[in-house]
């Protein structure tokens, strides 16, 4: 289905992958830790856009169209040293050529970590 790339490189997990809605854990460590030690807000973000992209993918016509991050953005609520973190992605809007997810990200104690807003584009594959 697809190339896991930076999603195996962060120890990225898909949980759950529904119509909809979406799950993924990552841990915190060497590989998604900024250089003090904290978690790395582009790992959260990372985490956010690979749940929002996931997710589209599901909803699309898969045969005709893709799907690509459009923009992004996130609010880091919380800082962790480690653990692991998990994803929860939710469709707010599945449109014709875009779709914008939520995600939340929280600790293993439910703790609010980042929130984050993904608009996924909706485009047309082309058939050579």
């Amino acid at each position: 289905m697809y190339s896991k790339g930076l999603t195996d490189s962060l120890g990225i997990e898909i949980k759950i992958l529904e119509k909809g809605y979406v799950t993924a854990t990552m841990p915190v460590d060497d590989r998604t830790r900024q250089p003090l030690g904290y978690l790395h807000g582009g790992a959260s973000v990372a985490l956010a856009e690979t749940v929002a992209s996931l997710g589209a993918y599901q909803l699309i016509d898969q045969e005709n169209e893709t799907c690509f991050g459009l923009e992004i953005n996130a609010n880091h609520v919380r800082s962790k040293r480690e653990g692991i973190v998990t994803a929860e992605g939710k469709v707010l809007h599945q449109g014709r050529t875009t779709q914008i997810w939520e995600i939340q990200i929280k600790d293993e104690e439910d703790k609010l970590i980042c929130i984050s807003r993904c608009t996924i584009a909706v485009v047309p594959l082309k058939h050579d």
